[in-house]
């Protein structure tokens, strides 16, 4: 069965971290870039970071540059995204996706079902 899933999600204080991945089945991720998205109540989904699995060059938002590091692990066939120094702004859905190059090139094959993250108080 081909799937991508997320985990890591959870509540955080702001200050904090989370550390979320993305694990493929069913196919390999090495030829693909892999985005994390995330999408707020009532706004519209945003695309946080892309990482390409061939050489592990990533690309960020503004809003995480600095904050957050996407990382791949090709022997896994997993992606990771770091996220420290963590916003109430941060809270949302996040998603994982396959593209076919970064910064996002809009063909997603395949998509993860989400993890929740809440940053609050």
């Amino acid at each position: 069965q081909v799937q991508l899933v997320e985990s890591g999600g959870g509540l955080v204080q702001p200050g904090g971290s989370l550390r979320l991945s993305c694990a493929a089945s069913g196919f390999t991720l090495d030829y693909y870039a892999i985005g994390w998205f995330r999408q707020a109540p009532g706004k519209e989904r945003e695309g946080v970071s892309c990482i390409r699995m061939s050489d592990g060059k990533a690309y960020y938002a503004d809003s995480v540059k600095g904050r957050f590091t996407a990382s791949r692990d090709n022997a896994k066939n997993t992606v990771y995204l770091q996220m420290n120094s963590l916003k109430a702004e941060d809270t949302g859905v996040y998603y994982c996706a396959t593209d076919s190059g970064c910064p996002d090139a809009g063909n997603y094959d395949y998509w993860g079902q989400g993890t929740q993250v809440t940053v609050s108080s």
